[in-house]
């Protein structure tokens, strides 16, 4: 099997199934690297000589290395041919993982889990890519499919790296994520479509027009705002909840892994906003998500005898929402400008893992000066601040969106 090239005209047959289980499978094997770190990075920070209060940092420069790469790299999707893109950020991938595994001072790994981010954001080339490659009235399911393999490696990459980590120690996850490159590398080059984008502009050019596409498009300005809060809060809870499982409840890597797993429930959701994106309902789909979101911290209320449990309904409600959210989203900024693609899932994406990075980034402080408790009322707060937002772009501007993009 050799790969096919494509035109940059969208095929009005669509994708194949096949191929969107491929895309699917290594859009999720690419997004693991940036979450591997995150549900162990106490035994990281000890063992390299980051003070506790710092560990957090580790999650954050990853996630921000997430946001530079898709500002930065992304837009390349639009001027590049694509395929020849994806596998040079892939093999780099494989290349800072390896180091990471082998770092031995805060410094170095620091630096490492930096490019691991900026190089995991070949998977945001990948989804704008087979976003074109389906037709128009199909492009919501095959992104929330993709998207459901997207949201099952983050989901997994956390149990996967805590067991890991508690039988092989955890430098072992970094190796085994180099590998796994390596493999979607190879995937990529044998099953992806080549693609040359029509774009003939220089590199500068193309992003300078990152700051006229925000400008111009209102529904790409509240979704990215209303995702880049709801991902805030996602993170502020899944870099936490490691920490009050083993400082309060006295479990071990294993038993977190096990506890993470919960989440991988909320993978169904991409598939299901998808088919409601296509349909039409995305505006009352955003409120149930966004509500959704708020409400899943609520479970912190419930008695001190039930608090794993309520921790767990958190997880698996709040992973829901966040999917769902994400998914309108794109299929909202991808009926944009087909020809802008890259571009505007780059501005999307990057505001998503910055608001990722400052709730990663604020976990360790928070949760050391306000508790669990302050955890879960920071994060329920913050999906509100969307859905306000939200509800006084709609009353204000009622003829500048229509009712399925808001």
């Amino acid at each position: 099997m050799t790969p096919s090239d494509t035109s940059s005209s969208t095929p009005s047959d669509g994708i194949s199934s096949a191929l969107v289980m491929l895309f699917a499978f290594c859009c999720g094997a690419i997004v693991a690297n940036v979450y591997y770190s995150q549900p162990i990075i106490n035994m990281i920070a000890g063992d390299i000589g980051l003070s506790e209060s710092s560990a957090s940092l580790i999650v954050a420069l990853t996630q921000g290395g997430y946001a530079l790469g898709l500002l930065f790299l992304v837009p390349l999707g639009d001027l590049l041919e694509n395929r020849r893109l994806l596998i040079t950020t892939i093999l780099i991938s494989a290349a800072s993982l390896v180091l990471a595994g082998l770092a031995d001072a805060p410094s170095s790994f620091l630096l490492w889990s930096l490019l691991i981010g900026v190089s995991s954001v070949s998977v945001q080339i990948l989804i704008p890519l087979a976003a074109h490659l389906s037709a128009e009235q199909s492009r919501g399911r095959v992104v929330g499919n993709i998207m459901s393999g997207l949201l099952l490696g983050i989901l997994l990459a956390r149990p996967a790296s805590s067991l890991l980590a508690d039988h092989f120690g955890w430098r072992c996850i970094f190796f085994v994520g180099a590998a796994l490159m390596l493999l979607v590398g190879g995937v990529v080059w044998r099953v992806v479509p080549s693609r040359q984008p029509r774009h003939t502009s220089s590199y500068p050019a193309l992003l300078k027009t990152l700051g006229k596409l925000l400008r111009d498009e209102p529904v790409l300005r509240r979704r990215s705002l209303y995702q880049g809060l709801m991902f805030a809060a996602f993170s502020l809870y899944w870099s936490a909840v490691p920490l009050e499982l083993v400082n309060e409840h006295g479990f071990s890597q294993t038993q977190v892994a096990l506890f993470a797993l919960v989440g991988v429930l909320g993978a169904v959701a991409a598939p299901i906003s998808g088919r409601l994106a296509d349909a039409g309902h995305t505006s009352i789909a955003t409120v149930g998500a966004l509500v959704l979101a708020s409400a899943s911290f609520a479970t912190g209320l419930m008695p001190m005898t039930l608090q794993v449990v309520a921790l767990a309904v958190t997880g698996l409600l709040l992973d829901f929402a966040v999917q769902t959210n994400m998914v309108l989203g794109q299929r909202a900024i991808y009926s944009l400008d087909p020809e802008s693609r890259g571009r505007l899932n780059a501005i999307y994406m990057t505001s998503i893992f910055v608001g990722g990075a400052i709730g990663s980034a604020l976990t360790s402080l928070i949760y050391a000066h306000l508790g669990w408790n302050g955890i879960m009322a920071i994060g329920g707060a913050l999906p509100l601040v969307a859905l306000a937002w939200l509800l006084v772009s709609r009353s204000r501007s009622q003829d500048e969106a229509s009712p399925t993009t808001d």
